[in-house]
């Protein structure tokens, strides 16, 4: 059978590398640079399936216009969801996603805002590029013996612990699903956030977005929080309350964070805005400070990602159309764990 995708949001290395694996698959891709909305969302007129990502905002008018256009799939490149109404897409249309595509590419892209941060790379990059080969005020600290949160042990805080405690720092957890035999086996310990914030030099924040997740870390974490500790998010920027990382950063309780997301990110990230002046105050507030990096949600962005999302998009789309099973569906059911509506390979 013919099966035509719309690919929103397409990129350069997505049309290189999803062009380089469907030579697998042999479906008709046709790619569109802009995102998918209520407003473009007609471009899919003709296609059985549509593959989306973080920033394509899939609400119940759209799945409405997708279903018009008699798209019975929405392929998530991405292993989040948020921008997705589940329950709207309940019983009309089948969501999938990719759950995993390279836990290596955001926990080392977490480490690096780690040791960016600690070390001053970032400031001794430009010193050097001026001829100032002054050191004064890159002093860091050893990781090694300091305490990292982890908050989310999926198969990315899993990672991120691994090199962690290579680095012979000690590793507090936290999770909603605590897997006991991977710390025991790891060395490791659970604990509550609160004694994970009073006790962490380092936070990681690893875990997706949810109705528990959303602002998570805010002012009152943030004050339960150890002096000078260093927050990073590879997770989903809306875990983080801005307001209260911005006025942590202020007083002087936050030392550092390392941002690959931002709560408001779809307007600006994967965009350039060199030549125009940012009018999110709370985006442009952060990037003044001298203690804060933010890189625009390139953790997951290597060679080997983009391959194993590729690959899976393109055989979620194979399996639901040739065999009639989606592995990894993804329904406002699945959230907590295993679809108990889920039969005969899919969740309805």
């Amino acid at each position: 059978m013919d099966i035509k995708v719309a690919l929103y949001d397409a990129r350069p290395y997505d049309i290189e590398c999803f062009g380089r694996i469907n030579r697998n698959f042999g479906f008709e891709i046709n790619y569109f640079r802009e995102h998918l909305n209520r407003d473009t969302a007609v471009l899919s007129s003709g296609a059985s399936a549509v593959c989306a990502f973080v920033n394509d905002v899939i609400d119940r008018e759209v799945i409405d216009k997708l279903l018009k256009n008699s798209v019975s799939l929405i392929a998530l490149r991405s292993a989040g969801y948020n921008n997705v109404d589940l329950r709207a897409a309940f019983g009309k249309i089948h969501v999938c996603r990719v759950p995993a595509y390279s836990p290596y590419a955001v926990a080392e892209h977490a480490v690096a805002l780690m040791l960016t941060l600690n070390r001053k790379i970032h400031k001794a990059f430009y010193r050097t590029r001026d001829n100032n080969f002054n050191i004064n005020g890159l002093l860091g600290f050893d990781m090694h013996g300091k305490t990292a949160g982890i908050i989310g042990t999926g198969k990315i805080g899993k990672v991120l612990i691994d090199i962690l405690s290579g680095f012979g720092m000690k590793i507090l957890a936290y999770d909603v699903y605590r897997d006991q035999e991977y710390a025991l086996k790891k060395g490791f310990e659970y604990v509550s956030l609160d004694e994970l914030y009073a006790k962490s030099d380092i936070i990681s924040v690893n875990c997706p977005l949810t109705k528990e997740t959303y602002h998570l870390i805010n002012k009152k974490a943030v004050d339960r929080m150890k002096p000078g500790v260093m927050i990073i998010n590879t997770g989903r920027g809306k875990v983080i309350d801005t307001a209260a990382l911005i006025a942590g950063l202020k007083d002087r309780k936050i030392g550092s964070a390392g941002l690959d997301v931002y709560e408001e990110e779809s307007q600006y990230f994967f965009e350039d805005f060199s030549s125009e002046v940012i009018g999110d105050d709370m985006l442009a507030r952060l990037l003044t400070f001298t203690n804060v990096l933010v890189t625009s949600h390139q953790a997951f962005f290597t060679k080997e990602a983009l391959d194993n999302i590729a690959d899976t998009t393109l055989n979620n789309i194979s399996d639901f159309f040739k065999k009639g099973e989606i592995p990894n569906e993804i329904c406002y059911h699945c959230e907590r764990g295993p679809c108990l509506k889920k039969k005969e390979g899919k969740c309805f």
